[in-house]
């Protein structure tokens, strides 16, 4: 490790090897003898940092009470160095200030020159005799007087908008992003001019990634950032789309249901808790085959009481449903949550687990078949209007055997 010593002596070397190459008038070896210098030092300084393990050790100096902790950097010499450069977010203010300076003093300096001048014209012309020739030179250095005017002040906005550009950079403190009632804050102007200025900077270029969101509260300054806050704003406009799809779909099943008979409303709320039932077992069990079952029971049970709401004159054919079937399944299930969270499963358990699991399908292929009933009407009417069809297409000549070559 090298001390505050060692690493003047090396600053030393270096000025030492530029001061000989002045004097002898030979940069020949310059580059490759200050690039061997910087290549010894930076060896030797690896090397005194290299522990007895294979990693790597270095020193900070705590100035401010003159003791120094030591951190362990593994894997020094596969460090890549590109992973440190950070993307440029902002653009140089070293030519933004000079202009300003420049349409500063210049506007101004020429602006007094001229307004002094205008002045001396006028007394002289308020003397001698205002003539035309007076006029049009008062005129003259009017209008130039408003032109540099205009050019000094040009400079003096330039540099006040350099100046809280770099007060928004000290602000940010690095980060990607920043609130713009904070830059506000610290520049002490309303939301609305930092808004503006903002988008003037954005506009010309000094924030080279920069973006503001769609709120204008917040300023981003690297285009990872933008696209980060894109995607929140894509789910966000997805969840509220979901939100109000599901809003409106209670909303339609409400009025649905306000319209059916008091004991039909009644025998759907006690289908809808069975559902929240099982769906809670289903959620406490976490085992793949009995889960996939319960899943299935579940769908089967919402199927049944959509079809009821859409034809409540059904709800007499479910009667066996809510009596037995549904209680009978929900007392299993939790029959076998119970089980399942023994902590020692022995033959008993694992045999009525088995049992239970193989009911399950009893009941979803009973409940398959209750499905299917209360569409048998549906499919009673289907068949009929298609019977009718067929009839009338026979009797207008428009079956299959009328499309035929030659009309045969």
């Amino acid at each position: 490790m090298r001390t505050n010593w060692e690493w003047e002596q090396f600053g030393e070397d270096i000025r030492r090897t530029v001061q000989d190459a002045v004097d002898s008038r030979d940069f020949r070896r310059l580059n490759q003898t200050i690039t061997d210098t910087v290549n010894s030092a930076f060896h030797e300084f690896t090397d005194g940092m290299r522990n007895p393990r294979g990693g790597y050790q270095y020193q900070k100096a705590d100035y401010g009470t003159g003791r120094q902790k030591d951190r362990t950097k593994g894997a020094w010499q596969n460090l890549d160095l590109n992973q440190l450069k950070r993307p440029t977010l902002y653009a140089g203010t070293r030519a933004k200030k000079a202009a300003g300076l420049t349409m500063t003093i210049t506007g101004y300096t020429i602006a007094g020159c001229l307004l002094i001048g205008g002045l001396i014209t006028g007394v002289t012309g308020m003397l001698l005799g205002a003539g035309v020739g007076v006029s049009v030179a008062l005129s003259i250095q009017v209008i130039l007087l408003a032109v540099f005017t205009a050019l000094g002040i040009t400079g003096t906005k330039l540099l006040s908008r350099v100046k809280r550009f770099q007060t928004y950079i000290e602000e940010l403190q690095g980060r990607e992003y920043g609130n713009v009632k904070d830059l506000a804050l610290r520049v002490q102007k309303k939301d609305k001019f930092v808004v503006k200025d903002l988008e003037t900077m954005i506009r010309k270029g000094w924030f080279l990634q920069g973006h503001l969101d769609e709120q204008k509260a917040c300023l981003m300054t690297s285009r990872e950032a933008f696209e980060q806050y894109q995607e929140l704003m894509a789910q966000a406009r997805q969840q509220k789309a979901r939100e109000q799809e599901t809003k409106e779909r209670q909303k339609a099943d409400a009025d649905r249901r306000a319209g059916l008979d008091p004991k039909v409303q009644e025998v759907i709320e006690a289908g809808n808790a069975y559902i929240r039932k099982i769906r809670e077992c289903n959620d406490a069990i976490p085992g793949e085959v009995v889960s996939e079952k319960m899943s299935r029971m579940e769908l089967l049970t919402k199927r049944i009481f959509a079809r009821v709401e859409q034809n409540p004159e059904v709800v007499t054919d479910i009667r066996r449903l809510m009596e037995y079937y549904l209680p009978t399944a929900v007392k299993l299930l939790e029959a076998y949550e119970e089980l399942d969270a023994q902590p020692v499963q022995g033959e008993n358990i694992l045999s009525s687990k088995k049992e239970i699991e193989d009911t399950l399908d009893t009941l979803n292929i009973a409940f398959e078949k209750l499905l299917d009933d209360l569409f048998q009407e549906t499919a009673w009417d289907v068949s009929s209007d298609i019977s009718v069809l067929k009839t009338m297409l026979a009797q207008e000549g428009l079956t299959k055997n009328d499309f035929s070559t030659g009309g045969k």
